[in-house]
């Protein structure tokens, strides 16, 4: 396999192709059937007397571990992380199947003070989940100090007759005395139905996060197909990872300012191989010279470690194709931030 990058500063456009495949060969199938939908109607409306099924939304501050719980229940890669605010931009469903239980985890974007037209859709996004629901869970960062934004978000959980959970995440990195100053300050004026501490990236407290999840689902249908893991599409799931190789890569106000967009998805069967045209937006010329780095080498890297991780996630080769455009001030625009699938989409 070969790496190369065709930029072009004189226009709003820079190509980057990162994986070569031969240009004549047509493409034989398209992508599979999506993975993901919206749809929340029940896949199967027969209804057991022993089989559970139910919605549990994640809500937190940014960077409190919504996603990387997530993440570690459904034992698969779904939702990027990363240590930038706003990582996680859209509320989406994971399913965890089971033969007695369908238990679906709702993730939201971090509930934050925002500066933008597309912080306040996350934060719309983020609240308009609390709503319609079997259970809450309150996921509270172990390693930083309990705060305003906390109490806030407790604020709109009493008003939810659900039953909650506290989880007090990233116990890993903090001591006994940080994560009983977390209970305490949480549990001062709220009631909670059960406190979890636990790690997921060390796999610590995620069984009994589960139990408890599920011990709160009412007797229901399957509410999604049994081999979906995610009501997302695969586009909008391949334009995340390339983002959070984005953000991995960069600093200061890039990290914000990027949106992604898959342009053209296929799939060659006879070959095994995905063929993904991508646009990474930023608002000014200046983010756009950052992006793309010196002779190209930073889109490139970024091309590289993105191909590297799709590869694994789709078990087949993958030919990414990557542009950056200049979309300016697209975070003020209501439209622009629907359009990149952010937010609250109605």
């Amino acid at each position: 396999m070969r790496e190369g990058a065709n930029t072009t500063m004189g226009d709003k456009t820079t190509r980057v192709k990162t994986d070569e495949a031969p240009a004549d060969e047509a493409v034989t199938n398209k992508v599979p059937a999506n993975k993901g939908t919206t749809n929340t109607a029940p896949i199967s409306t027969t209804q057991t007397d022993d089989f559970k099924s139910g919605f549990v939304t994640l809500i937190g501050r940014p960077n409190a571990g919504k996603s990387t719980l997530l993440n570690a229940v459904v034992k698969k890669k779904l939702a990027i992380t990363s240590d930038k605010p706003q990582t996680t931009r859209h509320r989406f469903r994971a399913v965890l199947d089971t033969p007695g239980y369908q238990l679906i985890l709702v993730d939201t974007p971090g509930i934050h003070k925002p500066h933008d037209l597309l912080g306040e859709e996350l934060n719309r996004s983020a609240t308009d989940a609390i709503k319609t629901v079997d259970a809450l869970c309150f996921v509270l960062d172990a390693t930083q100090p309990f705060g305003r934004g906390d109490e806030w978000i407790l604020e709109l959980l009493q008003a939810s007759s659900v039953p909650k959970i506290l989880i007090i995440s990233k116990t890993a990195l903090a001591d006994e005395r940080a994560i009983e100053a977390q209970r305490v300050a949480a549990c001062a004026e709220n009631h909670f139905d059960e406190v979890i501490s636990l790690s997921a990236l060390e796999g610590i407290g995620t069984d009994r996060f589960i139990e408890a999840a599920v011990s709160f689902l009412p007797q229901g249908p399957r509410w999604f197909p049994s081999d979906m893991d995610s009501d997302q599409s695969l586009e909008f799931i391949i334009a995340e990872f390339i983002r959070e190789k984005v953000l991995c890569s960069t600093f200061d106000e890039i990290p914000h300012a990027v949106g992604v967009q898959v342009e053209n998805l296929t799939f060659e069967k006879r070959r095994g191989l995905y063929r993904i045209a991508a646009i990474i937006f930023v608002e000014r010329d200046s983010q756009k010279g950052i992006l793309i780095g010196r002779h190209g080498d930073k889109i490139k890297h970024i091309g590289t470690r993105a191909r590297e991780e799709l590869t694994h996630f789709l078990g087949a080769d993958v030919y990414l194709d990557l542009r950056v455009k200049v979309r300016k001030a697209w975070r003020r625009d209501l439209n622009q931030v629907r359009l990149l699938g952010y937010g609250t989409v109605e």
